[in-house]
């Protein structure tokens, strides 16, 4: 068993049999009373984000979670099949873990996945992605320079908002964080 002192961003602890992914944390030493860590911790399974406070010394279990680097090949219609690039086991992620990262996810895309005791927890995107876009009203004549957007579809099958000037068959990049357009590829 580890103690409070072990604790590092991006650690993943197990409490009360649920698993947390800690955010941030600090060490307090205040003038009066003894010494306590706080931390903010994100549940792996729902995403709740949730402020916790240890006292210092505490015994705290670590979970070890693994995290490869994996390529995406394709979709049996029931989970995403994730392939390890080093050797090459292919696991099933299910729809639910992916989440709305399937906006996102083309085949031969490379995305981080996390698994403890081999059931995958959940899946990091890279930060942007390069989608072309399949449909998208033409801009009309004048409107190029106003700053305005109007809503295109991209490959995926997503909806995003794009510059007036994109038109379809275009390379667009998308921030796989927000689903903003980035910019034009060229």
């Amino acid at each position: 068993m580890a103690t409070t002192n072990d604790i590092k961003n991006g650690s993943t602890l197990r409490l009360d049999g649920v698993l947390w992914n800690v955010l941030e944390f600090q060490h307090v030493k205040p003038g009066k009373g003894g010494a306590f860590v706080r931390t903010k911790l994100k549940n792996v399974v729902t995403g709740k984000i949730v402020d916790k406070t240890f006292n210092a010394g505490t015994k705290i279990e670590f979970a070890n979670v693994d995290r490869s680097e994996m390529e995406y090949l394709y979709n049996d219609g029931e989970s995403f099949i994730f392939m390890d690039i080093n050797t090459y086991d292919q696991i099933p992620v299910p729809d639910s873990v992916v989440g709305d990262d399937k906006s996102y996810l083309l085949e031969n895309t490379r995305a981080t996945v996390a698994t403890y005791e081999g059931n995958p927890l959940y899946i990091e995107m890279p930060p942007a992605v390069e989608l072309e876009i399949v449909q998208t009203d033409p801009g009309v004549q004048g409107d190029r320079s106003t700053g305005g957007t109007k809503p295109a579809t991209v490959q995926t099958g997503a909806t995003i908002q794009v510059p007036l000037f994109v038109t379809t068959g275009e390379t667009v990049k998308v921030d796989t964080r927000t689903g903003d357009y980035i910019g034009r590829v060229n």
